[in-house]
C-alpha cells in the first residue's frame, strides 16, 4: 500500500456560493484530509497525489502544496524527496510518549471542567456511561461506544476553556485516534474503560475537580499499559 498513490473517494463540497472550480478552501481541505487520516481511510505510508487530490477538490495544484505544508506541520504528512507526500507512520515509543501528554493534559482539561461548569452539566454522561455504554459493549457496537466518548471529551473541552491546551490535544488526539479505535477493541479494554470513564464523570458530578483529574489520567496510563501488552496487535 505505502507505494501506492491515493485518489480520494468523496468529492468536497465547495463553500455555499462560491460555485465551480476553486471554490474549496485550504482549511476545508485540510480538515477532510485529517478525518481520511485520522479513520485510516488513507493509511499510514500512502501516497498522497497532488495531481489526483487538486482534480477531486476542484482547485490548483498550488492550493494542494498549501494544504500538505499544513498537514506536514501537524505531523501527519512527511513530503519526502522524489516520492512527493506520504501519510506517517507512528512510532509505537512515540505513540507512548502521546500518550503520557495526552494524560497531563486531559488531566488538566478535566479538573477545569469540573470547576467551570455547573455540576448537572454531566448528568446527561451519569446516563450515557450507564446502561446505553453497557449495551455497545455487550453488542460489541464500539463505533457507538466512541461516539459517547467523543462526545464527552469535547464537552469537557468545551468547559475547561483554555484553548492552549484544546489546540495541543487536538493535534495529538488526530495522531492517536487510529490506535485508540485499535485498543478499545482489545480483550477486556472496552468494559475496563468503561468503569474508568464513571470514574471521572462521577468526580466531576460531585464537582471534586482533583479526583476528576486523577480518574482521566488513570485512564490514559491505563489504555497506554493495555497497547503495550497487546502492542504488536496494534502497530
Amino acid at each position: 500500500m505505502s507505494g501506492r498513490v491515493v485518489a480520494l473517494k468523496t468529492k468536497a463540497r465547495g463553500r455555499k456560493g462560491g460555485g465551480g472550480r476553486d471554490s474549496t478552501s485550504v482549511a476545508d481541505i485540510v480538515q477532510a484530509l485529517r478525518e481520511r487520516i485520522a479513520r485510516q481511510d488513507v493509511a499510514p505510508g500512502a501516497k498522497l497525489g497532488e495531481q489526483e487530490l487538486a482534480a477531486e477538490f476542484g482547485v490548483p495544484r498550488t492550493r494542494i502544496r498549501e494544504v500538505f505544508g499544513a498537514l506536514e506541520s501537524r505531523g501527519l504528512i512527511e513530503r519526502i524527496p522524489n516520492r512527493g507526500a506520504v501519510v506517517s507512520r507512528l512510532e509505537l515509543e512515540h505513540v507512548f510518549h502521546l500518550y503520557e501528554v495526552r494524560a497531563v493534559l486531559e488531566g488538566l482539561c478535566v479538573r477545569l471542567a469540573t470547576e467551570n461548569a455547573p455540576p448537572e452539566t454531566w448528568d446527561e454522561f451519569v446516563e450515557l456511561f450507564g446502561a446505553p455504554m453497557d449495551d455497545y459493549v455487550r453488542k460489541a457496537d464500539f463505533d457507538s461506544f466512541i461516539v459517547v466518548y467523543e462526545r464527552f471529551r469535547r464537552r469537557i473541552i468545551e468547559w475547561a476553556r483554555n484553548p492552549v491546551a484544546a489546540g495541543m490535544l487536538d493535534s495529538i488526539y488526530e495522531k492517536t485516534n487510529v490506535v485508540i479505535r485499535r485498543i478499545v477493541i482489545l480483550p477486556g479494554r472496552a468494559q475496563e474503560g468503561l468503569g474508568e470513564h464513571r470514574a471521572v464523570v462521577a468526580a466531576m458530578r460531585a464537582g471534586d475537580g482533583e479526583a476528576a483529574e486523577r480518574a482521566k489520567r488513570k485512564n490514559l496510563y491505563n489504555a497506554k499499559e493495555t497497547l503495550r501488552r497487546f502492542q504488536k496487535y496494534v502497530i
